[in-house]
Formats: C-alpha cells, sequence, structure tokens
C-alpha cells in the first residue's frame, strides 16, 4: 500500500487496525489529540450547558418528546472530530522502515598443511596423530566465516589437495578421506611442502595471507629446502604459524602378539619449525595431546580474525499524506454542512 495516487488515498485500508499497528510512529506524543479533541469538546458543551441551565423553560410534552431526525445535528460534529483525529495521525507521521544489512569480510586466505608420513600413525594421540589433526582442522575450517581454505598434504613429496576455497563442505570431505597411502614417497618433505602451499597462494589478493604447518618430524625428503621456503612464503606477506605435533620419547604403536601395546621412540625437531614461523611472522606450537591441539587451533582461530565490515541501508517510507488527505476532506464535508439545516450540535 502506497500513496502514490487518489486510488491509492481513497482506500479503506487506511482505517484497518492491522495498518496502524504496521505503522513505526515519528512523533507518537500526537496521537494523545484523538482523545484530547473529543473531551475538549465534551467540556465546552458541559460548560455551555450549566452556564445556561438557569434559563431552562418548561416546553409542552409535544415539543418536549425527542424527534429521532434530530440526531442528524450530530453529523458536522462526526466529521470534525474525524478531521482532527485525521490530522493528528498525519502529525503523528506514520512510517514503516525496510532496514537491509549487507555484511562481508575483507577476507582471510588460509592454507593447512599437513604431514601425513607413516609417524603420523603413532597413537600418542587418539586414536592417532594424523586422525586428531583431521579432526581439529575440520572444526577450525567450520569456525571460520568467509574465508578462503585449501589444503596441501605432504610426506616424502607434496601434493595439493585443494586449492583455496568457500566451499567448506567439500573441504571437510576431502579432509576426512585423507589417508597415509595418498603418496607413496617415504619421508617428509617440509620444504616440498611450504612451497606447494606459497605457490597456491601466490596469486592471492586477500589482505591476510596464513599458512598452518603441521608436522611431527624433521625433513628429510624433497629437493627444496623448508628454510628457503619459508623465506620465498614470507617475501609474498605469508604468515607461517608451525605446530609440532606429538611427543618425544617413547610413545605407543600399535599392539604385539598377545594384544599388548607396543611402544616406539619417536623424535620431533623442533628447532627447524621454530626458524620457519619466525620467518614467516608467526608463531610456533608444541602439541603434545589432543587437548593441546585443539587449544592450539583456537588460538590461531582468534589471532587471524577476518575484519567483518557491515553496511545497513535503512529506507522509511512515511505515510501521513493519506491521512492529511483525509483530514483535509472530512474538514471540508463539515465546512460545507455546519451552515445548513444540519445545524452543529455540539460546537454551537
Amino acid at each position: 500500500m502506497n500513496v502514490n495516487n487518489i486510488g491509492d488515498l481513497l482506500s479503506w485500508q487506511w482505517f484497518l487496525p492491522e495498518t496502524f499497528r504496521s505503522f513505526e510512529w515519528e512523533n507518537l506524543w500526537a496521537l494523545h489529540f484523538i482523545w484530547v479533541i473529543p473531551a475538549l469538546i465534551l467540556l465546552r458543551k458541559m460548560i455551555k450547558y450549566f452556564k445556561n441551565s438557569s434559563l431552562e423553560l418548561t416546553l409542552p410534552r409535544s415539543v418536549a418528546k425527542t424527534n429521532p431526525w434530530t440526531y442528524l445535528r450530530l453529523i458536522p460534529s462526526l466529521f470534525f472530530i474525524l478531521a482532527m483525529w485525521m490530522i493528528a495521525v498525519a502529525l503523528a507521521r506514520p512510517q514503516r522502515t525496510n532496514e537491509r544489512v549487507e555484511q562481508f569480510t575483507e577476507g582471510i586466505d588460509i592454507m593447512l598443511v599437513l604431514d601425513i608420513s607413516e609417524s603420523m600413525d603413532l597413537q600418542d594421540f587418539k586414536p592417532n596423530r594424523l586422525e586428531a589433526a583431521k579432526e581439529t582442522a575440520v572444526e577450525f575450517i567450520n569456525g571460520r566465516f568467509g574465508d578462503r581454505i585449501g589444503m596441501v598434504v605432504f610426506s616424502g613429496e607434496a601434493y595439493s589437495l585443494t586449492p583455496l576455497t568457500t566451499d567448506y563442505s567439500l573441504l571437510t570431505d576431502l579432509i576426512e578421506d585423507i589417508s597415509f597411502d595418498m603418496i607413496q614417497a617415504k619421508g617428509t618433505a617440509i620444504g616440498s611442502a611450504l612451497a606447494a602451499g606459497t605457490n597456491r597462494m601466490r596469486e592471492s589478493e586477500a589482505a591476510s595471507k596464513v599458512m598452518v604447518l603441521l608436522s611431527d618430524g624433521d625433513n628429510n625428503a624433497g629437493n627444496v629446502d623448508p628454510i628457503f621456503a619459508a623465506q620465498l612464503a614470507a617475501a609474498m606477506d605469508i604468515k607461517i604459524y608451525t605446530i609440532a605435533v606429538g611427543k618425544d620419547g617413547m610413545v605407543p604403536y600399535g599392539t604385539d602378539f598377545f594384544g599388548r601395546p607396543q611402544m616406539i621412540e619417536s623424535y620431533l625437531d623442533e628447532s627447524t619449525l621454530r626458524e620457519i614461523a619466525a620467518i614467516g611472522n608467526g608463531q610456533f606450537f608444541r602439541a603434545g595431546d589432543d587437548d593441546a591441539l585443539e587449544s592450539i587451533f583456537e588460538q590461531i582461530d582468534a589471532l587471524e580474525k577476518a575484519e567483518i565490515i557491515e553496511n545497513r541501508y535503512k529506507e522509511t517510507q512515511d505515510y501521513y499524506r493519506a491521512y492529511l488527505f483525509w483530514g483535509l476532506l472530512f474538514f471540508f464535508i463539515w465546512m460545507g454542512l455546519k451552515s445548513t439545516f444540519l445545524n452543529n450540535f455540539l460546537l454551537d
């Protein structure tokens, strides 16, 4: 319903209760005139009645008898009150507001670089290091908003699992399918993995670019030095967080013939991962169990929050013209009737 033409102005929908309930009122105080105007008219009539009470005459029975047609004298006053009411409503400025909110982020590009070498099958994490890392990575991804996230997996060589994408459903499905047999080459090629991640992000125009490296071993494969790969990433303004996954010393790995847990020695090269994080202007973390790994991802999530920019568009449409139209219409009708045989009873 609008006020664009005379047909809209003449619509009776302006007087329906649901129409009034749908409005917001700019000058809500003006609605008090709806009861103040009749009260003033009634007060004026009462004062006039008591003032003239001493002049009452005893009329013959036939004259005093009320004629129903005398109620027609109220019609002009009714139109006057309606006119004042409509003007009061117009003065209150009925409005409807349509608010539209647009949200967008400046965007962070995040590349997860995950070690899937044989040592990630050790069971100091439940059920093993790889599965714990996958589960935590999925939780991290599901907690992001508007960021592009990609994935690189590596062992003896690096493999780009997915480019940067906002399709989190596809990404989580691919992560859940990660297994040790995806790459046949043995070893841990950290340098190749960093280079593959950097290559995926080299054309990124995001305000912030982040690489998260999870590994449990030292670089013993590949043909790219990890320090050189970190320097290359830093030159492209890519921040690097490194997570050392696992414990040093004896850790469980499978069971023997009698079903008893077997222990195997685990060694972790922290120094290389620390140096990579320092070169990449990021941070190094040590995750000794599932809870620590989850806490580390929460810290990274808090550190690398995209800036959410919100634009609000508020469109307000006034409807006072419709009520002002009816107010003036009723006023002119009152002006036309008050001088006719329908003498104004309340306003005398």
